[in-house]
């Protein structure tokens, strides 16, 4: 093993777990996010919906003007969640909310 691969270290992927967290920090004004993305909440009515929250990047889908599932979410080290890859732990983030904390995260991300 060369030294440079010696530095390499794995890192886990995300799971919807982490990215919930992330979103519970949200709802609970720990972190901040904002709009990564042109078009408002409400312009874009129908599709996908970019935030950054310090270094992170989630993308949701907005159906209608309501919240329906996190479509991608990248953290500041790269790793990566996404709904393609909901089998491998069977979950959407969003789902492990509250219906409390999707209704403050839906509204957070409506007045954006």
């Amino acid at each position: 093993m060369t030294p440079e691969e010696s530095k390499i270290t794995f890192m886990p992927p995300l799971t919807a777990s982490d990215v919930c967290q992330l979103l519970r920090d949200i709802t609970l004004n720990r972190r901040v996010m904002k709009r990564a993305c042109a078009q408002s909440w409400d312009e874009i009515y129908a599709g996908l919906f970019h935030i950054e929250v310090e270094g992170w990047h989630l993308v949701f889908f907005n159906d209608c003007c309501e919240l329906d599932y996190c479509d991608e979410c990248i953290s500041p080290d790269g790793r990566r969640w996404s709904f393609e890859s909901v089998g491998s732990d069977g979950l959407d983030p969003i789902f492990l909310l509250s219906t409390e904390e999707r209704a403050v995260l839906e509204r957070l991300i409506q007045q954006l």
